[in-house]
């Protein structure tokens, strides 16, 4: 390990001594005692030092603590002889470890770098959405393309909503609306055979759908509109047909992403979150800590605006607001509506004030529509979302 000679014959003895004890020696004991024994014995004992440290650093609530340790088990996984158990396995488990403590602690740069190394050994997750958070979308976008193009099947819906979101993100629209539409056409395909949920099929048409307006294909886009009318006045008339455990991280995960236009961009030294990623699926802890910390300056921001009589405004920052509670609401465990349908109650009553323009009431009513899906209020989410598609133009083929 870089380090022989290091502890004399005594500490070895002793290291020895204490783990073949009749007393079952302490995690803190046992730990110095195989960091002695790793030096001479890297065989036998560099596997128990690493799964001691991670142990260890479990126990800590210092940040910096808890990043030494990580270290440490990082760097001494990378000694592992081939024919260790699990090696790969246990060696990216400390390094997925150590960065997260680097990116908690804001050693952004150290952090990607031990992504840089997880994705060599292809766990190439992470730095896709390290990539994302700085800004550096293309990198991201041809990351993940290179792992999943070449895969006709077997890609999960989760791994397919990142790439489109990138693409999407470094200006490829077409690709982008290519993959997401194969995330459409599987949800299609689950649903069918009541192998999905007709709500996440409702939540990734209507995102569809708004990828499609974007891309000024609007004949297209009606269709999806009237694909996902439909799903809801069917779900209004008998709810799922099968019954499903919590899907709403789809439904956050998507808002989200259609939120990322209002967000400032990336910028050195300010990541912004992985629009198209969940929270807990793999933003860094920084970037999540700093997205629900804004939460109490978006508040103030939207009781200015409020005072100020700037409709428009007020309606945009608002929105952010929402979504940052819904991202908190979904992630928190604390699953009681009324808080969270307040602020998109609010959102409504905003955009239905007569300066505020049919778009706005028509993408605020979609937003209640799309969670009220999510709490299981179906008649009333079909009621919103048929007063929204009334107030987009009609598109007819010539």
């Amino acid at each position: 390990m870089g380090n022989a000679g290091k502890y004399g014959q005594d500490a070895v003895l002793r290291a020895r001594v204490l783990l073949l004890g009749s007393e079952e020696p302490s995690l803190r004991e046992r730990l110095d005692a195989y960091r002695v024994l790793a030096e001479v014995s890297p065989r036998a004992y560099l596997p128990k030092l690493v799964d001691a440290l991670v142990e260890r650093a479990r126990e800590f609530g210092d940040p910096e603590l808890r990043r030494a340790l990580y270290g440490e088990a990082a760097g001494a996984a990378r000694w592992f002889d081939a024919d260790v158990p699990d090696r790969e396995e246990r060696l990216r488990h400390a390094l997925s470890r150590y960065e997260h403590a680097l990116f908690a602690a804001g050693r952004r740069a150290e952090g990607r770098a031990v992504c840089e190394e997880l994705a060599e050994a292809g766990q190439y997750g992470r730095l896709a959405v390290v990539l994302a958070e700085d800004g550096r979308h293309e990198e991201a976008a041809d990351l993940l393309g290179r792992h999943i193009a070449p895969r006709a099947t077997d890609v999960s819906a989760w791994t397919l909503i990142e790439w489109a979101a990138e693409l999407d993100a470094a200006g490829r629209h077409e690709e982008a609306l290519r993959a997401f539409a194969r995330v459409v056409d599987d949800a299609r395909r689950a649903a069918a055979v009541d192998h999905a949920p007709l709500a996440s099929l409702v939540w990734k048409l209507e995102q569809y759908g708004r990828m499609l307006r974007a891309a000024g294909r609007p004949a297209e886009e009606v269709a999806a509109r009237r694909e996902t009318l439909a799903l809801l006045a069917r779900l209004a008339e008998g709810g799922e047909p099968v019954s499903w455990s919590d899907i709403r991280a789809t439904w956050v995960t998507l808002l989200a992403l259609s939120g990322r236009p209002a967000e400032p961009a990336a910028a050195p030294g300010a990541p912004v979150p992985a629009f198209g990623v969940h929270p807990a699926h793999g933003w860094s802890p920084d970037v999540r800590e700093g997205c629900f910390a804004s939460v109490p300056a978006l508040e103030e921001q939207t009781d200015a605006l409020r005072e100020s009589g700037d409709l428009p405004g007020l309606i945009a920052v608002q929105r952010r607001l929402t979504v940052r509670r819904a991202l908190r609401w979904e992630t928190s465990g604390r699953r009681a509506e009324e808080p969270l349908r307040t602020s998109f109650d609010e959102g409504v009553d905003l955009a239905r004030r007569p300066t505020a323009g049919p778009s706005a009431l028509a993408r605020a009513l979609v937003d209640r529509s799309m969670f009220l899906v999510a709490v299981k209020r179906y008649p009333e989410a079909h009621a919103d979302f048929a007063e929204a598609d009334a107030l987009r133009p009609i598109v007819t083929r010539t």
